[in-house]
């Protein structure tokens, strides 16, 4: 990924801040040359659709979560829990460390390889899985999947909305002609 602007732009991981911290020689050589992070869920979120030429719409629509709910945390007025905030991350084409680092900024635990249910997630996505497969190989695995609807879901729900719409469009001609 490239780099952005932003408050987010730049800043480098927590373990590797961590490492800097633990070699100083005090604690005010290490605040004086490091750069304090003033990027927040949102500010990651938008670099992460920017960065990665999406808009909102495609989020909502590759992370399977309801669009209300992702917009709320796109705007700041809502946070998202653990599992949909590993649904945006999927949904923004993550890969791991991103995903790791959008966990920490929703305040959420990261993914953790010695969990069961987290370890098929990690793999999911170092794999590249999009919504509808990690979902697959939650459900294959006997594990929870996460919340929302896949995105295949999705499109078969709509469809099916759409032949019900048709359907009642269709019985309401017929009503009239009577």
């Amino acid at each position: 990924m490239s780099e952005h602007a932003g408050p987010c732009a730049g800043i480098p991981l927590t373990e590797e801040l961590l490492d800097r911290l633990l070699a100083s020689t005090s604690v005010e050589a290490y605040l004086g040359r490091e750069p304090v992070s003033d990027c927040t869920l949102t500010d990651y979120l938008r670099m992460m659709m920017d960065g990665n030429g999406m808009r909102r719409a495609d989020v909502v629509r590759a992370s399977g979560l309801n669009a209300t709910v992702v917009y709320d945390i796109f705007a700041g007025k809502s946070r998202p829990g653990r599992d949909r905030a590993i649904a945006l991350a999927i949904g923004l084409n993550c890969d791991l460390r991103q995903t790791q680092r959008l966990l920490r900024l929703a305040g959420a635990t990261e993914l953790w390889c010695r969990h069961r249910r987290d370890a098929i997630i990690i793999w999911c996505i170092d794999n590249g899985l999009d919504r509808a497969a990690v979902d697959g190989e939650l459900r294959r695995l006997g594990e929870a999947t996460l919340p929302g609807a896949t995105p295949d879901a999705t499109s078969a729900i709509e469809a099916h909305s759409d032949d019900a719409d048709a359907a009642d469009g269709t019985a309401a001609a017929a009503a009239s002609r009577r």
